[in-house]
């Protein structure tokens, strides 16, 4: 087993050795609680991923009675912003969404105008205060979607991968305000997508996700609904060239599963058991 998983995380730090960014990666086995860790304290910018603290302030300020996920919000000119989604190119005051919605099409197409107005909901001070009480000091919102002069002032949206996965596995435990919560939450994260890191999964895998992209940069956030070994792997580049990330991440993503996948269906001495003779 340790060999098996020594030659895995070599496998990992080649792929990451081979981008010509500087790439982090946390990776933990919800069953073992053992991880692979390379480069996960760094800080990264977040691009769209950050819309999970997002998603998480939105249920949370639901929960508190401040609003219900049903009250309705119309889609103004002057809150059109540009860049993923489809709110943008719809009529001017001529629609109307819920905030369940609105959470949908955050997470599901990135839709930047959705999620603008649901940081504007919620407050961006509001999501790092719910963030710092969670003992999560370096994931940060800073701004809005697609403010090109707060990101050049420094205003940048941050985490690390470390504190990804534990975003993730807060979730994943029901730690966050209460199961149901958690579980709404995840339903949505559930919604497939295309991404890089889905990109080298079998087709039909389940995997609660959100990736993210802008010039330079790329994240994703994920927990992999294996069979009998779920992991969360969370995996953020910068100073990206090309094509780097997307291929190492979808690399990254083959390794893991098939590593996963070897310790679901054996024994501690490492032979393969039929499921119906381990039980």
């Amino acid at each position: 087993m340790q060999l098996i998983r020594t030659k895995t995380e070599t496998q990992l730090q080649e792929i990451i050795s081979h981008t010509r960014g500087a790439m982090g990666i946390s990776v933990l086995d919800l069953t073992s609680n053992d991880r692979f860790d390379i480069n996960a304290e760094m800080v990264f910018p977040q691009a769209s991923a950050i819309k999970i603290p997002v998603l998480m302030e939105v249920y949370k300020q639901a929960h508190a009675g401040k609003f219900s996920l049903t009250d309705t919000r119309r889609i103004e000119k002057q809150d059109k912003t540009s860049g993923s989604g489809i709110l943008f190119e719809l009529g001017d005051g001529t629609v109307q969404m819920t905030i369940h919605d609105l959470c949908i099409l955050m997470i599901l197409i990135s839709d930047n105008t959705a999620t603008n107005l649901l940081i504007d909901l919620v407050g961006i001070t509001n999501v790092n205060q719910t963030l710092n009480s969670l003992g999560f000091e370096q994931t940060r919102l800073q701004r809005r979607m697609m403010d090109a002069a707060a990101s050049l002032r420094g205003d940048e949206n941050l985490s690390t991968p470390a504190e990804g996965v534990r975003i993730l596995e807060l979730l994943h435990k029901g730690e966050f305000i209460n199961r149901s919560i958690c579980d709404d939450i995840l339903a949505i994260l559930k919604k497939p997508k295309p991404t890089n890191l889905t990109a080298g999964l079998p087709d039909g895998t389940v995997v609660a996700t959100k990736p993210g992209n802008i010039s330079g940069v790329a994240t994703e956030w994920a927990i992999v609904y294996l069979k009998d070994r779920p992991y969360i792997v969370v995996i953020m580049e910068n100073y990206g060239v090309e094509h780097d990330a997307p291929d190492a991440m979808k690399a990254i993503s083959q390794t893991l599963h098939e590593y996963f996948a070897r310790l679901s269906r054996a024994t501690k001495y490492g032979a393969y058991v039929a499921p119906s003779v381990q039980r």
